[in-house]
C-alpha cells in the first residue's frame, strides 16, 4: 500500500513538473502583449505573478482532487508520528491591486512623458523625416504695409518740396544772380542755400532774416533789387516790400509814426500771404539809418512767438554796418590768401573770420541782429569794376570797347595793392555816373 502511494505521488509529481515546464514553455513563447509598453522590470514583476498564480492555482486544484478521493474512498489520513511538512514562506502579490501594474505613480508617469518628449523619433526604413511646416505670421503683412505707406510718404513729401520750390523758380534767381552781381559769388551762394532751405517747406518755426553787410559799393543795393523784381514776379506785387528808411521815414520825430505804419504794413501783408499760402519778402535798405523804434517793431516782428502767419516770412537787411571790420581783415589778410583759391573758398573764409566779430559789433547796437544771419560782403576788385563798367556801358547802348573800359576803370580811387590784388574804395559806386557822361 506504501509503495502504491509513493510510485503514484512519485508518477503525479513528474506529471506535475512536465506540466508546469510546458506552461512555463507556452508563456515563454506567448507573452501578454498588453504589457509590452512597459518598462523590463515591470514585464518581469508581472511574469513571476502569473508563474506563482498558475502554481497555486494547480495546487488548489491537487489538494481538492486529493481531499475529494480521500473522501470518497475512505482513505485513512496522514500518518501518526509522520513529520508535518511546512511550505516555505515566498514572496506574493496579494496585498498588490491589479490598477498598481497597470496605472503607475503620478511621478512616475510625468517623468516617463518629460523623458518622452525630450526623445528624438526617427522613422524607420531609411526615410528622412518630414521637417515642421512653419506657421506664417499676419503680422509680417501689417509690416509689410507699414513700409509701404511710410515710403508713400516720405516720397509725396519730396515731391511737395519739389513743387515748392518750383513755385520761387530758385534756378533762375540764381542765374540772374550770377548774371547781375559780381565778385559776390561767395555771398550769393549763401544766400541761395538760405533761400532753398526755407523756401522747401510752407511750415516754419521762425521767421528767415538776413543780414547782409558790406562797404560802400560792393552790391548790396543791387542785391536788393533784383531780389524784390524776381519775388515780385513769382508772388505779386503786394507781397513784396522795399522799405527805404531815408526815404519812407527820413526824420527821427516821425519815429514813432513810421514804426506803427510798418507794423501795421506788415500784419496786412502777412496775412493776405497766409491767405495765399505764399511767404512775402521785406526788404530793408540802408538799415544803418533805421531809428530805434521802428528797430524794435520788426525785433517784435521776427521773434518765434507770433501765430503762424508771422512766422511764414522773409527778412532782409542791407546796411553798411560792420564794413571797417571787412576792409581791415580784407586788406590784412589778402596776401595769405592764395591766389588759385576760388570766390566761394574766399568767402567761406571771410565769413569763418569776420562774422563772429560782426555779430558781437551789431548785438551791441540793438539786439534785433541776434535773430539774423549775417552775411558779409567783401570788396571788389579792379576786374570787377570793369565788369561793371562793361554792363553799364551795353545797358546805355554804348559799344563795350576794352580799351574804353579799362581807361574809365582807371580813374576810379584803389586801396594800395595787396597781395597782387587792387581793392576799390567805392566799389562800382561811381560805375553810373561816369557812364553818364560819355
Amino acid at each position: 500500500m506504501s509503495d502504491q502511494d509513493s510510485s503514484t505521488s512519485a508518477s503525479q509529481t513528474e506529471g506535475e513538473m512536465e506540466g508546469e515546464g510546458e506552461r512555463e514553455d507556452k508563456l515563454r513563447e506567448d507573452p501578454p502583449l498588453s504589457l509590452s509598453s512597459f518598462s523590463s522590470s515591470l514585464c518581469a514583476m508581472v511574469r513571476i505573478k502569473q508563474k506563482y498564480m498558475a502554481m497555486k492555482k494547480r495546487r488548489l486544484e491537487k489538494s481538492a482532487t486529493l481531499g475529494g478521493g480521500e473522501a470518497g474512498g475512505g482513505g485513512a489520513g496522514p500518518l501518526i508520528g509522520a513529520p508535518t511538512r511546512t511550505s516555505p514562506k515566498i514572496f506574493t502579490f496579494d496585498g498588490l491591486s491589479p490598477h498598481s501594474f497597470t496605472h503607475p505613480p503620478a511621478s512616475v508617469s510625468q517623468r516617463k512623458k518629460r523623458g518622452k518628449k525630450r526623445r528624438v523619433m526617427f522613422p524607420n526604413r531609411g526615410r528622412r523625416r518630414a521637417p515642421p511646416a512653419q506657421e506664417r505670421s499676419r503680422a509680417k503683412y501689417c509690416l509689410y504695409l507699414l513700409c509701404a505707406i511710410v515710403f508713400l510718404q516720405v516720397y509725396n513729401a519730396i515731391e511737395n518740396l519739389d513743387d515748392h520750390v518750383l513755385r520761387y523758380d530758385l534756378e533762375g534767381l540764381e542765374k540772374t544772380l550770377r548774371r547781375e552781381v559780381f565778385g559776390q559769388q561767395g555771398a550769393v551762394e549763401g544766400l541761395l542755400a538760405h533761400l532753398k532751405d526755407y523756401l522747401s517747406t510752407y511750415i516754419h518755426n521762425k521767421p528767415l532774416v538776413l543780414s547782409l553787410h558790406g562797404p560802400t559799393g560792393v552790391g548790396k543795393s543791387h542785391l536788393g533789387r533784383l531780389l524784390a523784381g524776381h519775388f515780385r514776379s513769382v508772388v505779386g506785387e503786394t507781397l513784396v516790400l522795399q522799405y527805404f528808411v531815408l526815404h519812407h521815414c527820413p526824420l527821427e520825430a516821425d519815429a514813432l509814426r513810421c514804426a506803427r505804419d510798418l507794423s501795421v504794413l506788415i500784419s496786412d501783408t502777412v496775412a493776405r500771404a497766409e491767405e495765399e499760402e505764399k511767404i512775402p519778402l521785406f526788404i530793408f535798405d540802408e538799415a544803418e539809418h533805421m531809428h530805434g523804434e521802428i528797430m524794435d517793431v520788426l525785433r517784435d516782428l521776427v521773434v518765434s512767438d507770433h501765430s503762424n502767419e508771422y512766422l511764414n516770412a522773409i527778412y532782409l537787411f542791407l546796411s553798411n554796418l560792420g564794413h571797417s571790420h571787412i576792409t581791415k581783415h580784407m586788406l590784412h589778410n589778402s596776401s595769405s590768401i592764395s591766389m588759385a583759391m576760388t570766390a566761394a573758398g574766399r568767402h567761406s573764409n571771410l565769413v569763418k573770420e569776420i562774422t563772429p566779430v560782426l555779430r558781437n559789433t551789431l548785438e551791441e547796437l540793438h539786439p534785433l541782429w541776434t535773430e539774423a544771419d549775417i552775411l558779409p560782403l567783401g570788396l571788389l576788385e579792379k576786374g570787377h569794376v570793369m565788369e561793371c563798367f562793361k554792363d553799364e556801358v551795353t545797358r546805355e547802348g554804348f559799344y563795350p570797347d576794352l580799351t574804353n573800359i579799362e581807361r574809365l576803370a582807371g580813374e576810379i580811387e584803389y586801396y594800395p595793392t595787396v597781395g597782387g590784388r587792387e581793392y576799390s574804395k567805392m566799389g562800382c559806386k561811381q560805375v553810373v555816373a561816369k557812364v553818364n557822361l560819355l
